[in-house]
This record gives structure tokens, sequence and C-alpha cells, in this order.
């Protein structure tokens, strides 16, 4: 459902749960207006926002369970042990002395604020609604079939190694963006690269294993903002979904936000400075055979804060076939997954996407998992 539609519904009188038009920021046709960050306020939730009641998943269970944070400066085969442990248990944890000096994410973290706070006309050569477009700004992420759209405005970049290498648009403002997002991507990609490896040792496979063209992909930063919002109850920030890469960081602020599935409740995850919040994409689970899980999370957001986090993402090469390795298939555990290039998985994510409603991950493990092994990819 487009912005225009939305201000349609709102100028009919179509208010669900009490709510009033929202001001003239969502009538405009304007697409940078579009841009939920740049409203001077929100008095109201537009209807286009809310989740009927039946798709809101439960809230948090409060005091069910956190997140194993791990120290990297510990014991080696300790560390290596607790990161299998909170793969298979959790697929999140968190990691602290991690190596990324403190300054790297205090710059990044008012960089981020910064940019957020540019006047419209500063980086309205970046919005684009064209989901091919590498790098670009954009919000609210509309699922077809459900119309609903999310309360996030979303900088997102992709960035090719060697670093440096992309031509594709960026934020010229503020200054230093480019050269401290890009330090940002790279000490990052380090710390996820090194988790591999020490997962590798863990699970008995050789420590290079995922590099080459498992991680050889471009390198995509989501810097995700999550303005306050006058009524949290009725919407989500993002819905609940499984990340399709291999494996995921994000750094965020003090703000509460993200939420982990964890034994069928829903956990809210306690922002630690300077951590970085590590989860296990699809592509892991593929490679392990089910034994480690990509598990599902959501972002709430909240009527009194804003929240940015910057989320990195190793993901492999298009044309990189992936599927179970044979150390992790026996008789007794046949592959439940075939071997398909990352490009014709993304493609099947879209597609299962497109004939799901606010929670896909299901769906996409079903079609994975009951597509013949070794079937003929179209």
């Amino acid at each position: 459902m487009s912005h225009e539609l939305c201000a349609k519904n709102t100028s009919l009188g179509r208010h669900h749960h009490g709510t009033t038009p929202l001001i003239s920021f969502f009538t405009s046709q304007s697409s940078m207006e579009n841009m939920l960050h740049l409203a001077p306020c929100h008095a109201s939730v537009p209807d286009c926002f809310i989740v009927p009641p039946e798709q809101l998943p439960p809230t948090a269970s409060a005091g069910a369970a956190s997140l194993p944070v791990i120290d990297l400066s510990g014991s080696h085969d300790e560390v290596c042990r607790a990161i299998l442990d909170a793969g298979k248990e959790f697929g999140f944890f968190q990691v602290v002395n991690h190596g990324v000096p403190e300054q790297v994410l205090q710059d990044m973290e008012a960089l981020c604020n910064e940019f957020f706070e540019l006047p419209a006309q500063d980086k309205a050569h970046l919005y684009s609604e064209d989901r091919q477009k590498p790098n670009r700004l954009f919000s609210g992420t509309t699922y077809e079939t459900g119309g609903q759209k999310y309360w996030m405005d979303c900088l997102r970049l992709a960035c090719p190694f060697p670093i440096g290498d992309s031509t594709s648009d960026w934020p010229d403002k503020p200054q230093r963006l480019r050269e401290m997002f890009e330090k940002f991507v790279v000490l990052t990609r380090g710390v996820g690269m090194e988790l591999l490896r020490l997962l590798c040792e863990a699970m008995g496979l050789e420590p290079d294993y995922f590099d080459g063209g498992l991680s050889g992909g471009d390198v995509i930063l989501s810097v995700n903002h999550y303005p306050q919002c006058p009524n949290p109850s009725m919407i989500l920030g993002l819905p609940p979904h499984c990340d399709r890469n291999l494996i995921t960081l994000v750094h965020t602020g003090p703000v509460h936000g993200l939420e982990v599935l964890y034994n069928g409740n829903w956990i809210e995850v306690e922002p630690i400075p300077n951590a970085f919040i590590v989860n296990f994409g699809l592509q892991l689970e593929v490679v392990t055979n089910g034994m480690l899980k990509s598990v599902e999370h959501r972002v709430m957001t909240n009527s009194t804060l804003a929240r940015t986090s910057r989320a990195v993402f190793i993901q492999p090469k298009e044309d990189c076939l992936i599927g179970p390795a044979e150390e992790f298939l026996s008789e007794n555990n046949p592959p439940c997954y075939r071997t398909i290039t990352f490009g014709d998985f993304r493609r099947m994510h879209s597609i299962v996407k497109l004939r799901s409603s606010l929670n896909f991950t299901t769906n996409l493990k079903k079609t994975q998992k009951n597509m013949k092994i070794g079937a003929k990819q179209e």
C-alpha cells in the first residue's frame, strides 16, 4: 500500500482504533515526505501503519531469558564453545571486547544521527522505492499481501570488497560519512569473519570454510531509524523475520526495541554499551543442515525515544553454491536442504515473501525443505 493510498484512506475517515488524520505530511506526493523522520510531529498513527490485532505477535515475556554475552578476550577454547552453544540454543548472542575501537562506534552513532537530522533536500537524491538499487534511502517496508507499512526509515548501502570500489550513490553529507561508514564496515566485517572462524573450529570444520564465495558478496550496511511512535501497540518497527544472509552484526544505542523468539516466547534484548548483537542467517542454517538455527526477531517501537541501529550483513556471492556441508551429513542425517546458488535463494525468498503476510519465515524454510534434493533450477 502506497503513501498515496494511506493518505486517501485517512481523508475518507477510515480510522481504526480511534486514530485521527495525521498532518499533511502524509498527504503530499513528494517522495521524500514519505520519510517518517521528516515529519514535524506524529500526533497519531496513520491507517496504513496499523497492524490488525490478529496479526500482531504477542508481547515479550518479562524475565523469560537473556541472550548470552561472550567476551572475545577470554580463553580461546571457551570462546569457541560459547559461540557454538549460543548458536545452537538462541541463534543470537552479544559480543564484547571485540576489537572495534569505542571511538569508531561513537563516531558512527553521531554521524548516523547527523544524517537523519539533515534537511530533506540534502538527501533527496538517495530516496528510492526500487529494491534493486544497491544504495538507497527508503521508509516503511511494505509486504505486498499484508499492505501494512512499518515504522522505520532506512539508509541501505552495499559495500563491495575491496572497500571503496562502489560506484553507486553515497550520501555526501555529513562530511566524513563515507570514510567513517567504510571504516566501520571493514572493522565489523572483520569481527564477523573471526566469529565464523571460531565457530568452524568448534564445529570441526576447517577455519577458513566460510572464506571465499560464502562470505564474498557485497557487505550490506543498514542504518535503521525508528522514530518515536504515538501508539506503539498498533504497529511494528520490523515484523518477525529471519535474516537470509550468513551472519549479521548489529550495533545499537541504549534504546530497547529488538526482540528475539526463544522457546516460543519473545524476549527483549538488553543493549550493552559498545557490544555487537550477533545473529546467524539462513545460510548458516543450511550449511549446518539445521544444527544451527536462524531465529526470528522483530523490532518494537516506543512513544518517548527514537532508536537507531547499524546492522552489517555478511553474505555470499550471487553465484555461490550453498548446501549442507558433508561434515553434517550421514546415513541417519540426510540433507534437509538442497544445494542452490545464493542468487536463486534470494529470488525464492522474494517469491515466498510475496505469497505471505507478516511472517514468511516458516513458509520460506518449508519451501526450501520441501523441494526435492537435486531438483533442477529453472
